[in-house]
């Protein structure tokens, strides 16, 4: 599978990555994978891979916090409102 190389923020406090950019993709160099450059033009298979694999990671920065979806969660199991 082709993967994707993305750059952002890392959440420190609960690991989670917060994509800003795709910088590029790394080409797995399969003819069964339909990100690659290698599978035919007007291939039909139902076989052939539809997706990127996992992302490659680069951390831009990294703030000792957490993201903003596990704050809102959190909010929300304190039953406090947010603004």
């Amino acid at each position: 599978m082709c993967q994707r190389i993305a750059q952002g923020t890392r959440w420190s406090k609960c690991g989670h990555f917060q994509r800003h950019l795709i910088l590029a993709v790394v080409d797995c160099e399969s003819y069964q994978c339909e990100m690659s450059c290698y599978h035919p033009k007007g291939c039909r298979s139902r076989d052939c891979l539809k997706f990127y694999g996992d992302e490659i990671q680069q951390d831009v920065d990294n703030v000792k916090e957490f993201c903003f979806a596990c704050r809102a969660a959190q909010a929300r199991a304190a039953g406090v409102k947010l603004k």
